[in-house]
């Protein structure tokens, strides 16, 4: 396992050594695990029963589209790939400070690894929504769909830039930990999960804009609820997505020698 991703070489050795790790987490995560496949559906499946309960059972909703069930499974699905990347970030080079600091791949990979792993574990879990979109009445595939594998990729490019500044700013500031995972609890709210970006009520539009998550949320939903469709939002969370990378790459090879040293 060293040998192999120790060894410099070529993009192709790069995606090699990216499968190996991102496997390796996978066989980690299920290893003594009973449920297995499971758990990477029963948590947003979980989520979703509790606030449709509480939206449709107990207080009488006026935000997001019906079936609702099919509207919050939307929308949890990527969150929880989201949501668990970036946790996983905070201690990526924490976790296997030995083998980072022994191997002469680009030190990036150990980010990578966790993008793949987590967006694994969300392709698993699609087969959920698409049962639901099929069984629940009230929902047809449109032409929206050819916005998701977009969407895919879109996050995955967001996700990787935010790895690139999270993961070696939590080597040098242990601090940052935390403060990233209350900022992902007030970060769940300002995004359109429970609601959609149409629902912002006056004076909070904002929040379509400043989130890049907004935009990627509504392409994931375009083939379900195409009324939902806001073109600001995924123009701006497109151009946020570039951003981030770009900012991302800068940060992560103006850290990386500081990375090594606390290492």
């Amino acid at each position: 396992m060293t040998e192999t991703v120790g060894a410099p070489g070529t993009p192709r050795r790069y995606l090699h050594s990216l499968w190996l790790l991102s496997s390796r987490d996978l066989r980690v995560r299920y290893a003594t695990s009973w449920l297995g496949y499971l758990w990477s559906v029963l948590d947003p499946l979980v989520m979703s029963a509790i606030y449709w309960f509480v939206f449709t059972q107990i207080f009488h909703r006026d935000v997001g589209a019906d079936p609702y069930i099919v509207f919050l499974i939307a929308g949890l699905l990527p969150w929880v790939w989201f949501n668990a990347a970036v946790t996983d970030f905070t201690r990526a080079f924490n976790k296997d400070a030995k083998l980072v600091r022994s191997t002469s791949i680009p030190r990036s990979i150990w980010v990578g690894r966790i993008v793949l792993s987590k967006g694994t574990e969300f392709m698993f879990s699609l087969p959920v929504l698409a049962m639901f979109a099929i069984f629940v009445g009230g929902t047809s595939f449109g032409w929206g769909i050819l916005w998701f594998p977009v969407a895919v990729i879109l996050q995955a490019i967001l996700l990787v830039g935010l790895g690139l500044i999270i993961g070696p700013l939590c080597v040098l500031y242990s601090d940052l930990e935390r403060t990233t995972r209350l900022i992902l609890r007030a970060l769940f709210y300002a995004t359109p999960i429970i609601y959609s970006v149409p629902d912002l009520p006056n004076g909070f539009g904002f929040l379509g804009v400043l989130n890049p998550l907004a935009g990627i949320f509504t392409m994931f939903r375009a083939a379900f609820f195409p009324q939902l469709w806001d073109t600001t939002s995924v123009v701006v969370s497109i151009v946020w997505c570039v951003v981030l990378l770009g900012v991302g790459l800068v940060i992560f090879r103006a850290l990386e020698r500081p990375l090594l040293k606390e290492l």
